[in-house]
């Protein structure tokens, strides 16, 4: 699925050809996604989009009459494309744009979203979120008294997007492996001076992941069609049975969650 990184990414890459721009039209093709496409939504029709901003992993395209909300779910992906482009197989959602592009939603399984909001109004899906973890409101201090009391294990904990949004799987575990923290210990056991160093390792590691142009997975391309290249500097998601880069002894994996949980015993306490 992708992650906050790829979301970012996506937004970066599409943001110069539709900020600016009206919307001459959008074309739904498949309105069965995760949720059905509102009917609401073709408000969008003779907007300028202001902005396009993110949420956790929604994408949020601002206009003065609301915003769609724009969510990529396991396999989606948005293209910008030439008007007239022939559509694909899974080309599920265009918006049409009066400069002569498209900008183009393809998810072949269909557990993404498109969503309307009118403009002043919270959507719910957006409500009750924890704050952005390159944020500065996502500190030590709010994590470690976020914390206080709890037995969840700390993996778990930092997924909770009702404590911070956008740590998926493969970032937490990265974020645990450099701060050296053990995948199952309770949140609530770990010393102000461990949250610290996690806190910091949790900003680095989705800071670079963005920077890499996210993580290539299989089902993953930024707006330009290209890769991500993060994948190539992943320490331990997907690396079970392979050295430790730290001590060089066989990664363990659990599940933690119902999530597949790559850790080093020995350098994970």
């Amino acid at each position: 699925m992708p992650e906050l990184p790829e979301v970012e990414v996506s937004r970066m890459g599409i943001s110069p050809h539709v900020v600016d721009q009206t919307v001459k039209e959008i074309i739904i093709r498949n309105p069965r996604l995760r949720w059905p496409i509102p009917e609401a939504i073709k408000a969008i029709e003779g907007q300028v989009i202001r902005g396009v901003t993110r949420r956790a992993k929604y994408l949020l395209l601002e206009t003065d009459a609301g915003y769609a909300i724009v969510h990529l779910g396991m396999s989606g992906s948005l293209r910008v494309l030439p008007v007239g482009t022939p559509v694909e197989k899974h080309d599920h959602v265009d918006l049409v744009l009066t400069s002569g592009e498209v900008l183009r939603y393809n998810d072949p399984r269909r557990f993404g979203a498109w969503l309307w909001e009118e403009k002043g109004v919270t959507h719910p899906v957006l409500e009750k979120m924890g704050p952005e973890p390159l944020s500065d409101e996502f500190n030590v201090e709010y994590l470690h008294q976020k914390a206080q009391g709890k037995s969840t294990a700390i993996k778990q904990f930092i997924m909770d997007n009702h404590v911070v949004v956008g740590v998926g799987n493969i970032y937490a575990n990265e974020s645990l492996f450099a701060a050296g923290i053990h995948p199952k210990r309770a949140a609530g056991k770990i010393s102000l001076a461990r949250m610290t160093k996690l806190v910091a390792e949790i900003k680095s590691v989705l800071a670079f992941a963005i920077q890499q142009g996210g993580t290539t997975l299989k089902d993953f391309k930024n707006a330009d069609g290209k890769p991500g290249y993060f994948a190539q500097e992943l320490q331990v998601y997907g690396k079970a049975g392979k050295p430790c880069p730290k001590c060089g002894k066989p990664l363990s994996e659990a599940k933690i969650g119902q999530r597949a949980t790559v850790f080093c015993v020995d350098c994970q306490k």
